[in-house]
């Protein structure tokens, strides 16, 4: 972690953007003067410059130059513009939105960081229909999920892909992928835009569809900011449920769990049209930490028995959403679904929720987290695809040698398959290369001192994929030097390559990532 000096590096780069313009035009032969429509949304006070120096991971910490706080997309085209121009050099811009990514990868070392945030305003989602794409929303980029719920839920409607946590912007988690337990059936989040508005880092103001200008839009969604910064997205829309039946199903056996998971996210016949909405997993582990808030009272210490007994204990969690008209046969739809499962008998759960408090299940978690002062902690997270061939051999030597062995604090493990034909190949995000795989998110959490240990484990299960050639892909990805990330998009890095030449040549978007600029 970046060490936080008397006097900051930043403070020295700020001359750049703030002491120039007080100098004499004997500079002029260097174009260091800020547009005067965008000079005033620069700021470099402490505040502004602290609370982008870092990010949710709280690992990485590096001082920005200058905050920029634009009022609308144009705003943003000025700054890239500006930077470009400048023959000083130019410099980093990363968008951030919530700030959310846990290895620093929205920081802007020495460059600008943009406020994203400053341009939220409610007018911003806005929902519509047309006869050849159905109910559509466009969504600023900076709008929040949360926010795109409320608003399309007003007009009965709803995206269909989500994210588990939705206080995270559109745009942000479109530079990824944004997937949940609906990915097996809708695909991820990418897989549900119909057009984008994008600022290129030539400054360029592009709409971008799969008809218009096709390869920048496949680019920018997965591209992890590196083509462009999404300022607008029109997101599918479908009707919206009303409520959600939710269920838990606890399982002592990795074979029979991995096997009814892949069971219903199958995309054959009626288990697709009449199966659950929902398919994810997670697990209990007997090293604790035991978050058993989901289940009865009262069944609380029969389910703390049987982790104690096997050690770990796997749970597959399905959601089947329902309205008035299908209130009388839900239950038997759940029951039907579950009927065949290889569950541990007597350890099924079930809540009956809205839609709304379903998909925003995180939040009541985040402001108990809050309220203990466990939030803003470092997140030294992992999150992976792993191919459905090798799922086996992640369980045995991942989850039960190096995590259980070594009584590593559990925190929060998700494990859940998807379908690789759900996700569309043309765009940046990388999977592997079977029908079928699953996302893990190791999720750690630790205290500001602590999270190297928690590191050095997530060292050991790189190197055991490596020894034991389990071809892991990372999502929400991390490498320190250009070859990993070579090595990470494999065959597309090429692509990958040209259309950052083509659309940021000075290689000043999302710096953060380290992918063009890894020795920073």
């Amino acid at each position: 972690m970046a060490e936080n000096f008397a006097v900051p590096k930043y403070l020295t780069t700020m001359t750049f953007f703030i002491g120039f313009m007080m100098l004499s035009t004997t500079c002029t032969s260097l174009v260091l003067f800020p547009p005067k429509e965008i000079a005033g949304m620069l700021r470099n006070d402490t505040e502004s410059i602290n609370s982008t120096s870092t990010d949710y991971g709280h690992i990485v910490q590096e001082f920005p130059a200058a905050v920029f706080n634009p009022t609308s997309p144009n705003d943003i085209a000025s700054l890239i513009l500006f930077s470009n121009n400048n023959s000083y050099a130019p410099f980093g811009v990363a968008a951030r939105g919530q700030g959310h990514s846990v290895r620093g990868q929205d920081l802007a070392p020495d460059g600008v960081v943009i406020n994203m945030t400053a341009l939220s305003n409610r007018s911003r989602i806005v929902v519509s229909e047309s006869p050849s794409l159905g109910s559509y929303a466009d969504v600023g980029g900076e709008q929040l999920w949360i926010d795109v719920l409320h608003s399309t839920l007003d007009h009965g409607l709803t995206p269909v892909s989500w994210t588990d946590y939705l206080y995270l912007s559109v745009g942000g988690t479109l530079s990824n992928a944004g997937i949940s337990g609906q990915t097996f059936r809708f695909g991820p989040q990418i897989s549900n835009v119909y057009e984008l508005d994008v600022v290129t880092g030539k400054g360029d103001f592009i709409t971008c569809s799969s008809t218009k200008k096709p390869k920048l839009f496949y680019a920018v969604l997965g591209g992890l900011g590196q083509f462009g910064i999404i300022t607008r997205a029109r997101i599918a829309l479908q009707p919206a449920p009303n409520r959600a039946k939710w269920v838990r199903l606890l399982y002592s056996n990795f074979s029979a769990f991995s096997c009814d998971q892949e069971l219903l996210i199958s995309t054959s016949g009626k288990m697709e049209r009449d199966g659950f909405d929902y398919v994810e997993g997670l697990l209990l582990m007997q090293q604790g930490p035991l978050d058993l808030s989901f289940y009865p009272v009262a069944d609380q210490p029969r389910i703390a028995s049987l982790v104690n007994q096997y050690g770990v204990v796997y749970t597959i969690e399905v959601v089947k959403y329902y309205d008035d008209s299908t209130r009388d046969t839900v239950d038997k739809v759940v029951e039907k679904l579950t009927k065949r499962l290889s569950f541990v008998p007597g350890f099924m759960f079930e809540q009956d929720v809205s839609y709304e408090e379903f998909l925003d299940r995180v939040r009541n978690e985040e402001k108990m987290l809050q309220s203990l002062g466990l939030w803003d902690i470092a997140h030294p997270w992992m999150n992976l695809f792993v191919p459905k061939s090798r799922i086996s051999d992640f369980d045995s030597g991942v989850f039960k040698d190096i995590l259980l062995k070594q009584k590593v604090p559990a925190a929060l493990i998700l494990i859940y398959p998807m379908n690789r034909n759900k996700w569309d190949g043309r765009m940046s995000a990388v999977i592997p290369d079977e029908d079928v795989f699953y996302a893990v998110g190791l999720l750690h959490s630790s205290g500001f001192n602590e999270w190297q240990a928690f590191d050095e484990v997530n060292k050991q299960l790189l190197q055991f994929f490596q020894d034991a050639g389990i071809m892991v892909k990372q999502y929400l990805p991390h490498y320190e030097t250009q070859e990993d990330w070579k090595n990470h998009f494999g065959s597309n890095w090429q692509s990958f390559q040209e259309m950052k030449n083509k659309s940021d040549p000075n290689k000043i978007l999302a710096p953060g990532q380290r992918i063009f600029n890894s020795l920073l």
